[in-house]
């Protein structure tokens, strides 16, 4: 077991900055969050930390939470469909909980407790009685464990962890708008999936998951790494869990693992494919087959419509998610994609991988529409700033212009399709002719739908440049999270740190209320986790 008793923070090396300038003023490093020092060395580089946001609105009920039913309720807000179970070889149920007291409950006979990962072994389960149930918090995985630190407290150490005893978590998604229930997923290298309460969690002082529910037990369903994590946008309770041999599956959190789960078998491992559960209380309910090879990162669009998923064989693939249909999709100029994240509007989608470039994808062409140069290696994180407006518009302008955010370093983008330069034309055997203007018009028509487009020479995209090129902490970066005073950019080994926009830390100290205060309502999160996926290097 691993002590979290003491901590340290790593000094700001004196190569690196303690701001970046952008056109708008300075970005200020407000403070950094860190994980205990005494974390064992061999857990570094088995998993690349991700970084998630969940901001808890209400206080919880005066009285201890416990493991019972109505800690599990659905809640209406909960984004839908991903799901996976876990199970045993007779297809009698076999979803079980770590009970309020730790210990494990099984849903059935026949479920296996031994091994159980995560599973409190004591006899009781402590209250923190200073915890009020308010507030915004950062979630990360690093080695073996989850830590969770306050956002809004200059504390670099967590203020919780919880441990895994035999796998590694390596993804995880919170629901902003569930309001009661379980509302925090954690995928783990074995393939085994968690969704439980962050405030249950929070209230509880020891180190294990309280309350979990837990699918896919001991890889039942797929055995493979889980690489990404996500809930279905207006889903009620479903959310989507990606693996490394190319399969998705849809889940539904307030449904038992019970009857046959097994799906038909994938006649070829090339082609796209859905099989549905056979019986209606099967968990999860479909499995996607999308690809060979490792799935690297899946986000859905703001309104659940679209999921974007990028892998290991170098392909982005845009499906309509009710239709279960692929929509777009095309290939990077080189290598494996490792991340993908959607524009509000859902009009673009960004792309991040080994190419080194970021590739800006158009959902009206279905194709690229420009390519973003100035990393100088992989491209492990991409983000839209939902957050930011373009200076000296009066929002009567026809055109809109979009900032976005990529790391392996932090690179800062401004992207104004009437601004960037477009070919033409192409003649043969020669080189495009270009011009600027509105960009659709100088396309041919958009590609046919359900296809995918095969890589794209380097001549015929239209290029962006860098606004911003910093190299901010020492390690290489793994994400990125943009929020509504800040900018949080996080290193593979889990070091944080919070850049402050122009001018928020004046207005910070008349609203200690949250770095995260617009619902999602009124402007969509639009980057509410970083680490674009769980790659390994």
């Amino acid at each position: 077991m691993i002590s979290t008793s003491s901590s340290s923070a790593n000094a700001q090396s004196p190569g690196l900055k303690t701001y970046f300038k952008t056109p708008e003023g300075r970005y200020k490093l407000h403070y950094e969050k860190t994980h205990p020092s005494s974390l064992l060395h061999y857990a570094y580089g088995k998993t690349v930390t991700q970084v998630t946001l969940a901001h808890l609105k209400e206080k919880p009920a005066p009285s201890t939470p416990t493991a019972s039913s109505s800690s599990f309720s659905a809640s209406a807000g909960v984004k839908s469909a991903a799901v996976r179970w876990l199970g045993t070889g007779n297809g009698s149920r076999a979803l079980s909980f770590v009970g309020g007291n730790g210990g494990i409950k099984n849903v059935g006979s026949t479920s296996r407790i031994g091994g159980s990962l995560g599973a409190s072994s004591s006899s009781n389960s402590l209250t923190n009685t200073n915890f009020d149930g308010k507030g915004t918090y950062i979630i990360s995985n690093v080695g073996d464990a989850i830590f969770i630190s306050d956002l809004n407290s200059q504390d670099k150490d967590p203020i919780k962890s919880i441990h895994f005893s035999n796998s590694n978590p390596v993804c995880h998604a919170f629901d902003q708008d569930a309001k009661e229930g379980h509302d925090l997923l954690i995928g783990l290298n074995s393939g085994d999936v968690y969704s439980v309460s962050l405030r249950q969690q929070l209230q509880d002082v020891g180190k294990k998951l309280v309350g979990a529910l837990h699918y896919n037990k001991d890889g039942y369903v797929n055995s493979s790494r889980c690489t990404n994590i996500t809930w279905v946008p207006g889903g009620d309770g479903a959310f989507v869990v990606a693996h490394a041999d190319g399969n998705i599956y849809v889940y539904e959190k307030n449904k038992d693992a019970a009857g046959d789960t097994t799906f038909s078998v994938i006649k070829d491992q090339t082609q796209f494919s859905v099989s549905h559960a056979r019986y209606s209380k099967s968990n999860p309910i479909a499995r996607w087959h999308v690809c060979q090879g490792s799935i690297n990162s899946i986000a859905f669009s703001f309104d659940g419509a679209y999921l974007a998923t990028v892998g290991r064989d170098g392909y982005l693939r845009v499906f309509d998610y009710s239709k279960e249909q692929l929509v777009c999709g095309g290939k990077s100029y080189y290598g494996a994609v490792l991340c993908c994240a959607w524009s509000t509007d859902g009009k673009y989608i960004l792309t991040g991988g080994e190419d080194d470039l970021v590739q800006v994808w158009s959902m009206e062409d279905r194709k690229i529409v420009a390519w973003g140069e100035g990393h100088n290696s992989w491209v492990s994180g991409v983000a839209f700033d939902s957050y930011w407006s373009a200076p000296n518009t009066d929002g009567t302008r026809e055109t809109v212009m979009y900032r976005f955010g990529s790391v392996g370093q932090l690179l800062l983008w401004d992207l104004e399709m009437d601004e960037i330069v477009v070919p033409l034309r192409r003649f043969a055997g020669g080189s495009p002719t270009y011009s600027t203007g509105n960009q659709s018009s100088h396309w041919d028509n958009a590609s046919p739908l359900g296809t995918l487009q095969p890589a794209s020479s380097i001549r015929d995209v239209p290029k962006i440049s860098p606004l911003v090129a910093h190299r901010i902490h020492n390690e290489p970066l793994s994400g990125m999270i943009f929020t509504h005073d800040s900018v949080l950019t996080v290193c593979q080994e889990g070091h944080i740190k919070i850049w402050m926009r122009p001018g928020a830390a004046e207005s910070q100290s008349s609203n200690t209320e949250t770095l995260l205060s617009t619902s999602s309502k009124d402007k969509p999160l639009l980057s509410s986790k970083i680490g674009g996926s769980s790659y390994k290097q």
